[in-house]
């Protein structure tokens, strides 16, 4: 495998990266496909500016940075953990450096029909065989050819036929890690079957040191006939870390999949949202909030991939930069020649804080067949002057008229989250960011 060593990618180390491929992969009933992916990463290379999906984007410095493989060390118990969890009563599992951290986790009651567990221990379930490395494209996505090449550990999560689970399920994903130069590869798997209805929330965020650290995540969800999965992201980690997150849904006949996105934090933060209405009578919503600082750069890249007739989706992304931060929303639809009856909306609204805040907008739509309802829109401007002048009129102060503005602006977003608990604990992580 000597093109491994060739490669002028920093972003592993040589011989880290050979040993990890090389070796006995820790999922060796993947052993072919994560051989495959390392090549397709190798082959591929770090995305550079030139790339039109990357243009806003400069990921460079990753190619130059020889990060090492996280110290897989869990250290959290769930005593340290329980003031974060989204309610009281979720279920919690905690990814520490990118391994399931057991101890900590509350896996050991779980509601019939529902599993969650490592891939090491569900590789006989058929789903987990149907669908695992199904669905993120490795040999088109650099980042997910990466997170495929150097998979240690996976999350998964089944939902059975009919199966209905009110409780919130949640991914603690925890960068503990103290060394520079860490790459933290993070993986989840979802199945909802036919007629089941489940809700996971992420919640990404950072302790220790974490100098220079760079998340990899990638997310396959299956939707199949009849099922409704909500799904909330919470991106609030250190402005050390690099976070690139690759969410691939598969929906089917009749299914419904509501997608929230709040990016609170980090440095270099890009989302690549991928939803596929496969199938007739599938509803898909995507809303995303992004409030960025200092020198941070948020992307969020959407797709949504009308297939077949009768289909519904509606995205709503909203940007709140401050400072000499930068926002991108790239969004895509797509409307196939057979997807007759299609509505599909897109609205991208940003405020701009700050006179050396910058926001790049593209929304985009690709229409193959003739009967269908579409638009999209991006607006960017600043607070409102009057509204402004109106709260402070009535005894107001500046500051705290400008946050009151701001959060009727972003708070729209948290709307669609179905589950109330998860919605209030996203709303008090909101304000306390406002202030």
């Amino acid at each position: 495998m000597s093109t491994l060593q060739e490669t002028k990618n920093k972003i592993l180390t040589s011989a880290v990266f050979e040993n990890w491929v090389n070796a006995s992969p820790r999922v060796n009933a993947f052993a072919a496909t994560i051989q495959e992916a390392a090549h397709s990463f190798l082959s591929q290379g770090i995305p550079t500016t030139k790339h039109e999906e990357w243009k806003y984007t400069n990921v460079t410095r990753l190619a130059q940075t020889p990060f090492e493989i996280s110290a897989n060390i869990n250290t959290l118990t769930a005593a340290a953990i329980a003031n974060e969890k989204v309610t009281a009563d979720a279920i919690v599992v905690v990814i520490e450096n990118g391994i399931i951290n057991h101890a900590a986790s509350n896996l050991s009651d779980l509601p019939q029909g529902l599993m969650i567990g490592s891939i090491h221990d569900m590789l006989e379930n058929a789903e987990v065989k149907k669908h695992f490395l199904q669905h993120a494209d490795y040999k088109t996505e650099p980042f997910v050819a990466l997170n495929t090449a150097t998979l240690s550990d996976a999350v998964c999560i089944l939902a059975a036929a009919n199966v209905e689970v009110d409780t919130p399920i949640q991914l603690m994903i925890v960068n503990t890690s103290t060394e520079a130069n860490v790459y933290i590869p993070i993986r989840v798997l979802v199945v909802a079957d036919k007629n089941s209805a489940i809700q996971v929330t992420e919640t990404f965020s950072s302790t220790g040191n974490n100098a220079s650290t760079f998340v990899n995540a990638v997310i396959e969800v299956m939707v199949a006939d009849n099922a409704k999965v909500n799904y909330v992201k919470l991106q609030d980690e250190s402005e050390n870390t690099t976070h690139i997150n690759y969410h691939r849904v598969a929906m089917a006949r009749d299914s419904y999949q509501h997608l929230t996105t709040l990016s609170l934090g980090g440095g270099l933060i890009r989302n690549n949202l991928n939803i596929r209405l496969g199938d007739v009578n599938c509803t898909a919503y995507l809303n995303g909030l992004t409030l960025a600082r200092n020198n941070q750069l948020v992307d969020h890249h959407t797709v949504v991939d009308h297939a077949m007739p009768h289909c519904y989706s509606n995205e709503l992304y909203k940007n709140l930069i401050d400072d000499q931060a930068q926002g991108v929303f790239n969004g895509k639809i797509f409307v196939r020649k057979d997807a007759q009856k299609t509505n599909a909306f897109q609205s991208n609204k940003n405020l701009l804080l700050s006179d050396d805040a910058t926001m790049n907008a593209k929304p985009q739509l690709e229409i193959f067949a003739d009967d269908v309802k579409c638009s999209h829109g991006a607006t960017t401007g600043q607070l409102d002057d009057e509204s402004l002048f109106y709260l402070r009129a009535r005894g107001i102060g500046e500051d705290a008229a400008r946050a009151l503005l701001n959060h009727a602006f972003a708070a729209e977003v948290m709307e669609g989250i179905a589950h109330e608990g998860v919605k209030e604990k996203m709303l008090d992580i909101l304000n306390e960011k406002l202030k």
